[in-house]
């Protein structure tokens, strides 16, 4: 009847003249109220005070360069070329204010800027300076703005600090007094020695210093290779000491004291995993070995785009995108994404892989990580709730995540055909049912005393454990409800159609 009648209103549309993408609306629309009235019973929403008590394993970043992002202001588009990609192409401060809300829907918590420091090239990898902000991206007010816009909507701002491989203009270089802390020149750039103790109380100074200025969230330590375990913690304390809350990580491997651990096995095991369908899954609970919540991701700013990898297997990027990113939200880890990974960005190499961001292209796979990371940020559960995994074998996996208060069932088939689970009440407990979050499924027990979980090939789902209380109203009403607008917006098109057509017939009379 559903599709009968969603037949019948396209071909009106269509006769009418109106372009409208029905269905799109129309499961966009339900998608939302369902999601608001599934949860509504069990899972509250975030309020700040939750906010202030998370920990980093709660969190998740969101990582993008200024400079590639928006560009907000023209007064500081100075020696600009967006044909150009190894050149600045004009983003800034004023366009993150801008694209707050655009960050903030899709839920992310951490926003992960890169360097803000002067520097010669679009992404910060040639800083001349550890105290002042780069002009092309604005202002230090406009960037402290910023700081404090994102932190008014429960979001962080991070960024980052490279403790090495400067330019060889930078401020330090070129003063003769400290001609003895440069150790060498590769690569065009500078390499300070980290060994030295000047050289170290100087870092931490300029790190202490910018954090207290800014009193931004979080510092992530770059380029730290040759920095000693010992000094790197003296710098992570030092931090800490300027502000309490602050997260402080690195994208490089490490044994100091870091909030977070970081691996590139990490990002090779699901860039693996999840780039083509039925792959070996056995190293799966790799990254969540260690003591410390880990940072999982399926590609960064610094490799080839997991859209390249996807594509060079033959398959089709935003389904693979949709796997990766549902299960990298439920997984017990810290999800950090790449800027445009939502947008499907392809790229091999640097600045290939830095594009400009483009904010016309479709939102459907936008919309799926919005969805998925409210249910996320809507339950301590999803977040930190007990894991264990019930089903792992060649793409298909099958897991819980369970407190006091709720459990989830999440599966992930990706593989290559539909697949079916029976979970039993053992798993679940007596008088229970499946509420499937994303598509809409509901699971009861059958005949057999199990609950059949059966899920199309390539697609995830979340389903919330539930009491078996029969009819489910609140999904009753959603669903009328979207009815109600949806044929309240039809009437208001077919009067507003005939009006025109009577002021026609005025016209031609």
């Amino acid at each position: 009847m559903t599709d009968l009648f969603g037949k019948m209103t396209m071909d009106w549309f269509e006769r009418e003249g109106i372009k409208v993408k029905f269905k799109k609306w129309i499961s966009a629309t339900a998608a939302s109220l369902l999601l608001a009235t599934s949860l509504v019973s069990a899972t509250p929403v975030a309020h700040a005070d939750e906010v202030s008590t998370r920990t980093i394993a709660e969190e998740s970043i969101y990582d993008l360069l200024v400079d590639r992002f928006f560009n907000g202001s023209g007064t500081n588009d100075f020696d600009t070329n967006t044909q150009d990609p190894t050149k600045f192409a004009g983003g800034d401060f004023a366009g993150l204010q801008d694209k707050l809300k655009f960050i903030g829907e899709m839920g992310y918590t951490i926003v992960s800027i890169g360097s803000v420091f002067a520097t010669e090239k679009y992404d910060g990898s040639m800083p001349t300076s550890y105290s002042t902000i780069e002009r092309h991206f604005g202002t230090s007010e406009e960037f402290q703005s910023v700081v404090e816009a994102y932190k008014a909507k429960n979001m962080s701002i991070m960024v980052d600090f490279p403790l090495n491989n400067v330019s060889p203009n930078h401020e330090w270089a070129k003063d003769p007094a400290k001609k003895d802390w440069i150790t060498s020149n590769n690569n065009g750039q500078v390499q300070w020695d980290l060994a030295n103790k000047d050289v170290q109380q100087a870092l931490i100074k300029s790190a202490t210093d910018f954090v207290s200025t800014y009193n931004i969230g979080g510092v992530r330590l770059t380029n730290i290779a040759d920095a000693d375990t010992t000094f790197i913690n003296e710098m992570i304390a030092a931090l800490k000491d300027t502000q309490k809350s602050l997260y402080v990580i690195s994208n490089e491997e490490s044994d100091a004291n870091f909030d977070a651990s970081f691996s590139l096995a990490t990002a090779e095991i699901y860039r693996n995993l999840f780039k083509n369908v039925d792959m070996d899954s056995s190293k799966l609970m790799e990254p969540f070995t260690g003591e410390k919540p880990t940072q999982i991701m399926v590609d960064s700013l610094e490799t080839h785009r997991f859209t390249f990898d996807s594509a060079t297997e033959n398959m089709f990027p935003p389904t693979r995108l949709k796997m990766a990113m549902g299960a990298l939200f439920m997984l017990p880890g810290i999800p950090v994404v790449q800027y445009g990974s939502e947008i499907a960005m392809n790229g091999e190499t640097k600045p290939e892989t830095h594009q400009i961001y483009n904010f016309k292209t479709d939102t459907e796979l936008i919309d799926y990580i919005k969805n998925v990371q409210s249910l996320r940020n809507q339950s301590a559960t999803l977040r930190k709730g007990d894991f264990e995994i019930i089903t792992n074998e060649n793409g298909l996996l099958v897991f819980t995540r369970t407190s006091d208060e709720e459990k989830w069932v999440i599966m992930v088939n990706n593989t290559s055909k539909t697949q079916r689970v029976d979970l039993t009440t053992a798993q679940l407990g007596e008088g229970k049912m499946l509420n499937g979050i994303l598509h809409e499924e509901k699971v009861r027990i059958n005949d057999k005393d199990v609950y059949p979980v059966i899920l199309d090939r390539e697609m995830v789902e979340i389903y919330q454990v539930r009491n078996d209380e029969g009819l489910n109203v609140p999904y009753m009403v959603a669903l009328g409800l979207v009815w109600v607008i949806f044929i309240g917006f039809v009437a208001i098109i077919i009067k507003r159609g005939k009006a025109r057509r009577q002021e026609q017939d005025d016209v031609l009379k």
